[in-house]
Order: C-alpha cells, then sequence, then structure tokens
C-alpha cells in the first residue's frame, strides 16, 4: 500500500516539499540549541518545562480522541465512524510521533533517552508515560495498517486484531491520565495540584482532537474528491460539543474552588493568568480568548442547524480547537510555574529558536499524517470504485 504515498499531484509534491522546508529550519535551530544548550529557550531555574512540554501535553490529548471513534465503532457496532476511523488512528501515529519528538528537544541532549531505558524506574511517572506512550504507538499503527489491509482486500479484519483494539480503549485513556499525572505529582505546583486535571485532560482531548478530524476531513474531502460521510462527520460533532461543554464546566468548577477558598497557593496562578499579578500580564488576553473563543463555539454548536452546515461547523471547529490549544499549550505551562512556591514571579515566553524547533516538529507530524492520509485515502478510494 505504501506505493499510493510516491504518486501524486504537484499540489501533493509541493505541499511535501513545504514541510521538508520547515523541518529542515526547525532543525537548524535543533542543532543551534544541541551545541549551546537549553539556554537558548525561555526556560529557567523557575520555568523547567516550556513551549515543548506544553506541546507535548496538549498532543497527547489529540492522540487519545481516536478513542471517541472506536468505542461506538468496535463496542456499539455503529457503522458510520467505519469511514473515517482509519483517519483517527493515523491522527494518534502523527500526534503520538509529534509528542516523542517534543521529549527529544526537550531533554537537550538525545542520548539521555537512553537513561529511561538504561535505568527503568517503575516508581517514576516518566517511566510509565514512555512505556503508554510507545505502547499507544505500537496500537495504532498496527491495528490501523492491519484493518486498512484487510479493508482494501474487502475482508472482515482477522480476529487476532481484536483483542489490541479492545487493549486500544483504555490505553488512549491511560496516556492522557498519565500525563495528567505528571503535573498532579509536584505538590509545590498548586495549579495542578486538582483531582480533577486528568479529567479535565480527557474533556479537552474529546473536544480538540474530533474537531481537528472535522476539518481534516473537510480538507482531505477538497483535495481527494473523497466524502468521508456526513452522518460520520455529523456524529463527531455532536462529541465535540458535548466535550467542550464538560471541558468548560470543569474549568469552571476549578475558578468557584480557589475562588471560594481563596487558598493563595491556588488562586494566585488563576490571578496571573485572567487578570495578571504584580504588573506581570502577558497571557490575560491570551486566555481570555480562549474563554471566549470555547463560549462562542458552544453557542454555535448547541444548535442543530449550525452543525449541519459545513462552514459554521468548520468555524466552531477551529474555535474550539483554538481553545484548548492556548489553555493547554500556553496557559497551562505558565500558570503552573508561575508564581513560583516562594510567590515570586518569572515570566516564561518561548524564544524565537524555540518556536522554530516547534514549528519543525509539527511540520515533521504533518509530513508523518500526510503520507498516512495519502496511503488510506487511496484504498479507501479503490475500494469505492
Amino acid at each position: 500500500m505504501l506505493e499510493k504515498a510516491i504518486k501524486g499531484s504537484k499540489i501533493y509534491w509541493g505541499w511535501l516539499g513545504l514541510l521538508l522546508a520547515i523541518i529542515g529550519v526547525g532543525f537548524g535551530a535543533y542543532m543551534v540549541q544541541l551545541n549551546q544548550g537549553l539556554s537558548i529557550t525561555g526556560m529557567s531555574r523557575d520555568v523547567s518545562w516550556g513551549f515543548y512540554i506544553a506541546q507535548f501535553t496538549f498532543l497527547v490529548g489529540v492522540a487519545a480522541s481516536a478513542v471517541m471513534m472506536v468505542i461506538p465503532k468496535y463496542l456499539h457496532h455503529y457503522q458510520a465512524f467505519g469511514r473515517v476511523l482509519i483517519l483517527g488512528e493515523f491522527l494518534a501515529v502523527a500526534a503520538v510521533s509529534m509528542c516523542l519528538l517534543f521529549i527529544v528537544v526537550d531533554l537537550g541532549q538525545p542520548q539521555r533517552l537512553f537513561n529511561v531505558l538504561l535505568h527503568p524506574t517503575p516508581n517514576s511517572i516518566l517511566f510509565w508515560d514512555m512505556v503508554v506512550l510507545n505502547g499507544y504507538l505500537f496500537l495504532n499503527i498496527l491495528i490501523g495498517w492491519v484493518t486498512l489491509q484487510a479493508e482494501r482486500k474487502q475482508v472482515p479484519p482477522p480476529s487476532w486484531i481484536k483483542p489490541f483494539i479492545y487493549l486500544s480503549i483504555p490505553w488512549a485513556v491511560s496516556i492522557h491520565t498519565v500525563t495528567a499525572f505528571l503535573y498532579c505529582g509536584l505538590p509545590g505546583r498548586g495549579f495542578w495540584l486538582t483531582a480533577i486535571l486528568a479529567p479535565r485532560f480527557l474533556a479537552s482531548a474529546f473536544a480538540s482532537g474530533p474537531a481537528f478530524l472535522i476539518l481534516l476531513c473537510y480538507i482531505v474531502k477538497i483535495f481527494t474528491k473523497w466524502d468521508p460521510g456526513k452522518e460520520a462527520i455529523q456524529s463527531l460533532a455532536k462529541i465535540v460539543t458535548y466535550a467542550i461543554i464538560t471541558n468548560l464546566f470543569f474549568l469552571g468548577l476549578e475558578v468557584f474552588t480557589v475562588g471560594y477558598s481563596q487558598i493563595p497557593d491556588h488562586l494566585l496562578h488563576f490571578k496571573y493568568l485572567f487578570f495578571g499579578l504584580h504588573g506581570y500580564s502577558t497571557y490575560v488576553p491570551w486566555m481570555w480568548a480562549s474563554v471566549i473563543a470555547g463560549l462562542a463555539a458552544v453557542a454555535i454548536l448547541l444548535n442543530p442547524k449550525n452543525r449541519q452546515a459545513d462552514n459554521v461547523l468548520a468555524f466552531a471547529c477551529v474555535l474550539v480547537f483554538l481553545s484548548c490549544w492556548i489553555d493547554k499549550g500556553l496557559g497551562m505551562i505558565s500558570g503552573g510555574f508561575v508564581p513560583n512556591p516562594l510567590e515570586e514571579i518569572t515570566e516564561y515566553i518561548p524564544t524565537k529558536l524555540e518556536l522554530m524547533v516547534t514549528l519543525g516538529v509539527y511540520a515533521a507530524g504533518f509530513f508523518i499524517l500526510t503520507i498516512l492520509y495519502k496511503v488510506a485515502v487511496g484504498v479507501k478510494k479503490e475500494v469505492d470504485a
């Protein structure tokens, strides 16, 4: 099936060429970081995790969202998701690949990865994060490829793959739960010290992931003339609606708890993010933009007529994706580290080199995604013909 990836239009090859150019720029910036160390980033003694880990956290959620199609398809036999399930699984492969790349660039020296394997420490959450992420990557590659091969031959998937499919359901939940535990395990950081951090992560994952998949379905439909199916997109839209409402509800619970209790360790982080603290207010416009985008998306998606209009639905999905990305890909790290446990403020702002490395990793992920989607859509069109 890989032969389908080496045949394409000028637009296809031009897109791959653009991604390779961005990867090259990102790799050049990474070489500077490799030479000079993490001092080229905006991180400091007080902010030891930065933009790389924030993107890693957000993309783990995008990867985990594939479970929202696996459960209806395989546990409830909802056949409409059969047309887009492979797109969700390949999106998970690309997202987890980007997660692993962000961990590599965050380590500073890539050889440090081997410490996790050569000196395993099961009492460390980071060790289990490595296990679940690599396991989920393996599961999605295996399940996606085997089911796509079966579809091409127009036969049911082999029975031996079903245990892996069922295993992928709790595994998807575990990758984002373990990621949340990385934050909850730091008792000195009041912003993350909450029992509903993992549920918040899952709610935003089940909103942003399907929203991004809907946008990808529209892009695929425009450039390949293959229709993922109206029913599948409408079902995904309902999932996005319920998930973004739940995500905003959980945020409201957090705000009420810290506001009513007035515990300084928790309250100061929210004040810094949403109102500014001691003259520092870099993230205030971003966080309000996230809340407003989320509320606007809910107002749009609650009306069934809006969900049925492709342009309106696509706009709402962009709002959902932006809202969740700002919340997790920007505010989550700064909110936890600023102010520090001594209530001192050291703001974190990503540097240009940091942003270039980040763009390079995203370009690598989209390169993987484009190749996989080219193969998947090629097989789908072959079967439909």
